[in-house]
């Protein structure tokens, strides 16, 4: 098998830093290496990677995708060829997507069907969760079988009546079977029944522009249904991983169970760190005029600035009761797609795209001080790996170790938007005019370099399917 030395970069984990060549044999790590070690003298390799100057960083792993999801008539732009290929040029090696099961679905068809989807279509390897929309005996007892299989954890909705919903008795259900097989219970914590009352309410007024979708759905909503999920949680024993916290008071809540010893975790996306409801729900532009703000919807939603939830977000990054970031992937374009809402923003399909930027974004924050560089490391990478069941193979650089390995020049720069750094299937950037003091370099999949300095060159057929083992990072 081929292998490859990268040499003279300073390798970043979760725990510290320091000068360490990596050699790689055909797909994975065999040894980390100090510089000048007389190991190296007896090793020819195929490849020399310089990462002199440079960090040297596991792979990220993206674990909230969600590629051609179907989504209010419409499905999500990126496909697993374009996502994937968009998160090889961001320094994400690995992504998790969701199956969907909806209402008269079966889960196992599901999964059927997106392994269809994806199989042969991914730059970078991928693993899946399975949303539970109907619960069900059917599907409660799928979700034993799909341990076996390799899909650990299981998400429920709090939101979307009539469409992924469940009732409180049916989340107990799921949350005694996940208790049972070991599995991972994530949550959509929104009171959907609450919301929906606040925006017909809206509606009825006239009030329809994109901004209102923020203010429909307050923070308590979101603080309300987090603390009925983790009360559920802690009653049947479940651990519970609660996706994309935006507001400030629902991570309280979730720091106060983790404090008394309960298995709960937070998650939140690089759109609830750095934007916000005045400035992007309520933009204006001079094509869409308010509808500018439709780029940005996406649930939960952006949060206000002045209620200061994103610098609480920060803040909790830095003591580890938020446990990953990740992106909530779920791209649309503006024309065909979000611009169903003109007239009514309850029409607009909600996401936002970001696979391509969260490692960048993430490090933006080590340089604003924000966060540590092994912070950064941290949730982008290994903790990730150790929630959901991939640590040793992803997550890490250490001999045994899948060969994913970013090289990211701290002194680069990247510049965000259509026509510069902009692969995802969209005709906007939710990240337009924003600039990076860093850059992904070189990145290796399973030992493959697939982007490097002149771009991307990997093949679409690169990635494969990952099972995931329980969650690592229970207590």
């Amino acid at each position: 098998m081929a292998t490859t030395l990268v040499k003279g970069g300073t390798v970043v984990s979760s725990t510290g830093s320091s000068l360490q060549d990596v050699l790689v044999d055909g797909e994975r790590i065999v040894a980390m290496l100090e510089p000048g070690s007389a190991v190296l003298g007896s090793i020819t390799a195929d490849t020399i990677v310089d990462a002199t100057g440079k960090y040297v960083i596991p792979g990220g792993i993206d674990a909230h995708t969600h590629m051609e999801m179907p989504f209010g008539g419409t499905q999500a732009s990126d496909t697993f060829e374009t996502g994937s290929r968009a998160a090889a040029w961001g320094g994400t090696t690995t992504i998790v997507d969701f199956v969907v099961q909806a209402h008269g679905q079966r889960v196992q068809d599901q999964v059927a069907l997106w392994h269809e989807k994806a199989a042969g279509n991914c730059a970078v390897d991928y693993a899946f969760h399975q949303i539970i929309g109907e619960v069900t005996d059917e599907s409660l007892k799928a979700m034993d079988e799909l341990i076996d299989e390799g899909i650990t954890s299981f998400k429920l909705f709090m939101a979307y009546p009539g469409v992924f919903l469940s009732s409180d008795g049916q989340i107990v259900r799921a949350m005694q079977t996940a208790a049972g097989n070991g599995g991972l219970i994530m949550m959509h914590a929104e009171n959907g029944s609450a919301i929906d009352v606040l925006v017909q309410q809206a509606i009825a007024r006239g009030d329809t522009d994109p901004y209102f979708h923020g203010v429909t759905r307050p923070w308590q909503t979101e603080q309300e249904a987090t603390h009925r999920a983790v009360m559920l949680a802690d009653m049947t024993g479940a651990p519970l991983y609660v996706v994309h916290v935006s507001a400030k008071q629902a991570l309280a809540r979730i720091a106060e169970a983790r404090n008394a010893g309960q298995n709960a975790f937070a998650e939140t996306c690089p759109q609830y760190l750095y934007l916000s409801l005045e400035d992007n729900l309520g933009a204006r532009g001079d094509e869409w005029g308010a509808f500018e703000g439709a780029k940005w919807v996406c649930s939960t939603p952006l949060r206000s600035r002045e209620e200061g939830h994103q610098d609480e977000l920060w803040r909790y990054i830095r003591t580890g009761d938020v446990t990953t970031v990740s992106t909530d992937h779920c791209p649309f374009c503006m024309k065909d797609q979000k611009d169903m809402g003109i007239g009514n923003f309850a029409k607009i399909p909600n996401g936002i795209g970001s696979v391509e930027h969260r490692m960048d974004l993430l490090f933006q924050g080590v340089v604003d001080g924000r966060i540590s560089l092994e912070k950064w490391v941290d949730v982008c990478c290994t903790t990730p790996a150790r929630m959901f069941g991939l640590y040793g193979r992803k997550g890490v650089l250490a001999p045994g170790a899948d060969a994913d390995i970013v090289i990211y020049d701290p002194n680069g720069h990247t510049s965000i938007g259509v026509g510069k750094t902009h692969h995802m299937n969209m005709d906007y950037s939710a990240w337009e005019g924003y600039e990076i003091d860093g850059h992904v370099d070189v990145v290796l999949s399973r030992g493959s370099v697939i982007k490097n300095t002149s771009g991307y060159v990997g093949s679409k057929s690169h990635g494969q399917f990952v099972k995931r083992s329980l969650s690592q990072n229970l207590i």
